[in-house]
């Protein structure tokens, strides 16, 4: 069984209420799994797996009061050339009882959250109806993650996306955490998955750095 990436405890943590000290501190981890690194931050402290030395990432001024997701340290850290997501709120449920209230949806492989989700995620599953999709992975550090796309973005003002994501839960064990990254400006999306029973942990950006891969 492959060893858990240290930020994963970090998180499932947090879903329990358990955030690492509000002290402006950077708590650096060895990088993620498929030469993929990232800065995510909490509240007052930030978190930054990466391969490069420690001290050298300190160097640059990275704290817990929002430096760590600053543009020109997501850049030192990315390199010329690396590739940076976007900022995303971190979001967490919990798995519903009862039974799957979505069925498999087949044939999505060339929809673009489908894809995005293949680039960045293992073990990806492809749920939906007439509403919408759903994405269930394992992704960033090996947790669980949730991603929806509407076939009509206008629907969301009709509630869809909130119920959408209410059955979606249902595939997720009873109990069992599940997170959700979902970018601030898109205000439709944010209050759907609050409206559903997310809760906000923190703030996080994925980067795919232009450096060798060591291992």
């Amino acid at each position: 069984m492959t060893e858990s990436h240290p930020l994963l405890g970090m998180l499932l943590h947090a879903a329990d209420g358990r955030f690492p000290p509000a002290d402006g501190g950077v708590t650096v981890l060895p990088p993620l799994p498929g030469g993929l690194e990232c800065s995510v931050a909490f509240t007052g402290h930030a978190v930054v797996a990466t391969a490069l030395p420690a001290s050298e990432v300190r160097s640059q001024g990275p704290d817990g009061y929002g430096a760590s997701l600053a543009p020109d340290f997501l850049r030192y850290l990315a390199g010329r050339d690396g590739w940076i997501d976007s900022i995303d709120a971190t979001l967490v449920a919990r798995g519903t009882p009862g039974p799957p209230r979505l069925p498999a949806r087949h044939g999505a492989d060339d929809h673009p959250r489908v894809r995005h989700a293949q680039a960045l995620r293992t073990e990806v599953r492809v749920h939906g109806d007439e509403r919408g999709l759903v994405t269930l992975a394992r992704g960033l550090a090996g947790r669980h993650e949730i991603s929806i796309e509407l076939d009509d973005p206008d629907s969301e003002a009709a509630g869809l996306g909130r119920a959408l994501l209410s059955d979606a839960l249902t595939l997720v064990p009873a109990g069992e955490p599940v997170f959700a990254a979902v970018a601030p400006g898109n205000a439709r999306s944010l209050r759907a998955f609050l409206a559903a029973g997310f809760r906000a942990l923190g703030s996080e950006v994925i980067i795919r750095p232009d450096r060798p891969v060591s291992g």
